[in-house]
C-alpha cells in the first residue's frame, strides 16, 4: 500500500499511531517536499504547529529505520510565488499531485482537501476528529482538585497555585527541573488533542506563542524568541458558580433586566471576573434571553446554547457586525483590552444590544478612567449603566453611572456648571467618582472623606485658607486662579501634627521649583493643602492642562490648592468685607458671611444695568424692597467687592 500523506495529518500527529497500530504497517509512505517546505516554514515563524508535524515526520523516519514502513519523499519544494498563493490551495494542489503521479492513497484530516481530492478521482483516506476516548493528557498528572494553574518552563521546577480566589499559594511540584524534551512532547500532545477534540481549539497562533483552549484549560504555550525559554502555562477553573452565589447577586439581576443593560465586571487579574461573567451569562440564558459571547480566547464555561464567538479575520469589529445580524438579547465582551475592543463594546451597546463586559482595574475609578479615555465622557453612562467590582472572587460594590449638568465637586460656582458624569455607590448613594471636561481634558475627580476640620485656633501669620470639606484630585488644582473664597477658617496649630510640617516642606520644595516668589503652604487635612505664591507664578506653577501641579500631586500623594497673592491680600481687607458702605452713586451696599445686597430704593421695581465705573457688569431686576441680592461666595459678587476696594464707583442705569 502506498500512501501520500498530506501537512494536517503530519500536525495531526495519528498517523504514526495507527502504524503502531498495526494498521498500516509495511506501507510505503510517500512524504510531498511541499508537506516539509510548508512544516519548515511555520516552524520557522515559531509556530507550534510547524514543530509538531515536523516531530511527527521524525518518528516516521525512525519507524522507516525499523524496517516497519518504507519512507520516501517526492516532488519539488514550493516556489516563493507559490508560497504566497498557499492560502488560495496552490500548495495543497502540489501535495495531492504526488498522489496522483504515485497513484497512491490520499491520506488527509482536512475536510475540504479530502472532498477536492475525491473531486479529482483520488482514492481519499478522511480522518474525522476525534470525539471520544481521549486519554488522559500529560499535563494533567500537575493537576489536582485545589490547583488553579500549572507553570512548566524548561530548566525549571515545575510550580502550580493552588487554593481559592480568596487563598492561593504558589508550591513547587516536584525538585527534577523539566527538560526541554518533556515539553516538547507536552506541546505536541497538546495540540494534536486541540486539532481532535471538539471542545478544543487553537486561538492564538504567533511567532513563538500558542494559546491553546481544550474545554476548560487554557494552555499558553512560549518558545523562542517570544520567550528566553520554552514554557507552558496552563489555567482552570476549580470550581463552578451560579450568581446566586455571590453576595448582591438581587442587585445585579435587577439592574441587568432592567433597562440598565451596560454592565462593567472590573476587577485585579485573577479576582474572579470571568466566573462572575459566566453566571451571568448562564443566569440571563436561564430566564430566557438569547445571549452570545465575544471572547479572544474564548475561555467562558458556558451551556451549549449560549454560542461563543471569537475574533473574526482577527478583529472584533468584524465579529460585531456579524453578531447585530445576529440580533442576541445580550452580549458577554471577556475581555477589554484594546482601543477596538472599547470602541466596540460602545457601538454595540449603543446601538440597543444589552452588554456585559469585563475589565482588568485595581479600583472603580482605573476602571471608569480606561473607558473614559476611549469613550466620550458624555455618553459613559448610556453605555455603562453599573459597575461590579470583585476582590478575590467577592462582590465588594457596585455602582450606578449617572449624568447630570452641575458644578463638579470643589468647583462650587455658577461658572464652573458644565455636564458632568457621576459615579455613585449604588447601595449608600454616596458620590464616588465626578467626570468631567476641563481645559481640554477628561477629569475623573474621585470623592474621599475628609475629617472635619479643629475647632479654629488664632494664628496671625497664617493667612487664612478656603475648605471645601472634599478632597482635591490631582487636575483640580488647575482651576486655582478662578477659585472664589467661601468660609475662611485659620489653620489650626500643627505643632502636634510633625508629618504636616514635613508634608509643607516637600510641598514648598517641589512647587519652587516653577516660581520665582516666596511660597507659603498650609496643609488643612491630611490630603489637602493649601498654596499661596505670587500672581505671575500661577501659570508656571500649574502648567499646561495642569501638567506641573498634576506631576507634584502624583507624587507627593496630596491634594493642593494652588491660590495668587492677590486672594489672600483682598481677604485681609477687613474693613470693607462686612457691614454698610457707600458704593458712591447714591447706592449702599451691604454684606455679611452669606450675602451681599445693593440697596437702591429708587430703582425698585425695574430692570437695572449695573456698572463700575464706566464698565458694565451685569443685569439684575431691582425688588420691591429696592434690592439687588447676590450670593456672597458667587463671581458677581466677588467681583463687586474687588471694584469697590479699587474705589470704583457703583452705578445703576435702567434698561
Amino acid at each position: 500500500m502506498i500512501l501520500v500523506p498530506d501537512t494536517s495529518v503530519l500536525i495531526d500527529g495519528r498517523i504514526t499511531s495507527m502504524i503502531k497500530a498495526g494498521e498500516y504497517k509495511g506501507a510505503t509512505i510517500i512524504v510531498p517536499e511541499a508537506v516539509i517546505a510548508e512544516l519548515e516554514a511555520q516552524a520557522n515563524n515559531g509556530r507550534e504547529i510547524g514543530f509538531s508535524g515536523l516531530n511527527e515526520l521524525q518518528s516516521l523516519c525512525k519507524m522507516a529505520e525499523e524496517k516497519t514502513i518504507e519512507l520516501k519523499f517526492s516532488g519539488i519544494r514550493p516556489t516563493l510565488e507559490q508560497v504566497k498563493l498557499a492560502s488560495g490551495g496552490e500548495i495543497d494542489a502540489m501535495i495531492r499531485n504526488i498522489a496522483i503521479e504515485n497513484s497512491a492513497r490520499f491520506i488527509t484530516s482536512d475536510n475540504v482537501q479530502a472532498e477536492v481530492a475525491r473531486a479529482k478521482g483520488l482514492d481519499v483516506i478522511y480522518l474525522k476528529p476525534q470525539i471520544s476516548d481521549f486519554v488522559p493528557l500529560g499535563i494533567d498528572q500537575f493537576f489536582d482538585e485545589h490547583t488553579i494553574a500549572v507553570y512548566l518552563k524548561e530548566r525549571v521546577s515545575p510550580s502550580a497555585k493552588k487554593g481559592t480566589i480568596n487563598d492561593m499559594k504558589l508550591v513547587k511540584i516536584r525538585d527534577q527541573p523539566v527538560s526541554e524534551y518533556e515539553l516538547r512532547n507536552l506541546a505536541q500532545e497538546i495540540l494534536e488533542r486541540a486539532k481532535r477534540d471538539p471542545d478544543g481549539f487553537i486561538e492564538v497562533e504567533k511567532r513563538g506563542i500558542t494559546v491553546v483552549q481544550i474545554g476548560s484549560m487554557r494552555i499558553a504555550i512560549a518558545r523562542r524568541p517570544f520567550s528566553d525559554g520554552m514554557e507552558i502555562t496552563a489555567v482552570r477553573p476549580i470550581v463552578d458558580v451560579t450568581l446566586e452565589n455571590y453576595a448582591k447577586s438581587d442587585i445585579i439581576k435587577k439592574r441587568i433586566i432592567s433597562e440598565n443593560r451596560g454592565l462593567i465586571i472590573a476587577g485585579s487579574p485573577g479576582s474572579g471576573k470571568t466566573t462572575l461573567a459566566q453566571s451571568v451569562a448562564t443566569f440571563l440564558s436561564d430566564s430566557g434571553f438569547v445571549v452570545k459571547t465575544m471572547e479572544a480566547p474564548r475561555e467562558l464555561q458556558v451551556p451549549d446554547q449560549i454560542t461563543q464567538y471569537t475574533t473574526l479575520d482577527g478583529s472584533m469589529t468584524n465579529t460585531a457586525d456579524i453578531l447585530l445580524l445576529v440580533r442576541p438579547d445580550f452580549v458577554i465582551f471577556d475581555e477589554l483590552r484594546k482601543n477596538e475592543d472599547f470602541g466596540v463594546f460602545s457601538d454595540m451597546r449603543l446601538a440597543g444590544l444589552g452588554m456585559v463586559g469585563v475589565i482588568h482595574a485595581n479600583s472603580v475609578q482605573d476602571a471608569v478612567q480606561r473607558f473614559s479615555d476611549r469613550v466620550d465622557f458624555s455618553v459613559l453612562s448610556q453605555v455603562v449603566n453599573t459597575i461590579v467590582f470583585l476582590e478575590r472572587g467577592i462582590v465588594t460594590k457596585i455602582y450606578d453611572v449617572g449624568f447630570t449638568i452641575k458644578a463638579p465637586e470643589g468647583m462650587a460656582n455658577e461658572m464652573h456648571i458644565r455636564p458632568v458624569t457621576t459615579v455613585t455607590d449604588y447601595e449608600t448613594g454616596k458620590l464616588a467618582l465626578d467626570i468631567f471636561r476641563y481645559d481640554g481634558q477628561t477629569i475623573v475627580m474621585p470623592m474621599v472623606s475628609v475629617p472635619a476640620a479643629p475647632a479654629p485656633v488664632k494664628t496671625p501669620q497664617a493667612p487664612p485658607v478656603q475648605h471645601f470639606g472634599h478632597p482635591v484630585a490631582a487636575l483640580e488644582n488647575t482651576r486655582s486662579s478662578l477659585s472664589t473664597i467661601q468660609d475662611v477658617t485659620p489653620k489650626p496649630e500643627n505643632e502636634d501634627r510633625p508629618g504636616w510640617k514635613l508634608m509643607e516642606k516637600e510641598i514648598q520644595r517641589e512647587i519652587g521649583r516653577y516660581t520665582d516668589g516666596a511660597v507659603e503652604v498650609q496643609m488643612i487635612s491630611d490630603t489637602k493643602a493649601i498654596v499661596y505664591i505670587d500672581d505671575k507664578d500661577v501659570p508656571a506653577a500649574i502648567g499646561k492642562g495642569g501638567k506641573n501641579i498634576s506631576a507634584i500631586v502624583n507624587k507627593i500623594g496630596v491634594g493642593i490648592d494652588i491660590k495668587p497673592n492677590s486672594d489672600f491680600e483682598r481677604q485681609h481687607q477687613q474693613p470693607k468685607n462686612e457691614g454698610d458702605f457707600d458704593a458712591g452713586g447714591g447706592i449702599k451696599i451691604q454684606t455679611d458671611k452669606k450675602q451681599l445686597t445693593i440697596v437702591a430704593p429708587d430703582q425698585s421695581g425695574k430692570i437695572v444695568d449695573v456698572f463700575a465705573g464706566k464698565e458694565y457688569l451685569f443685569t439684575a431686576t431691582v425688588n420691591e424692597q429696592g434690592e439687588i441680592n447676590l450670593a456672597r461666595n458667587s463671581s458677581i459678587a466677588q467681583e463687586m467687592m474687588r471694584r469697590y476696594q479699587n474705589n470704583e464707583i457703583i452705578k445703576l442705569r435702567p434698561v
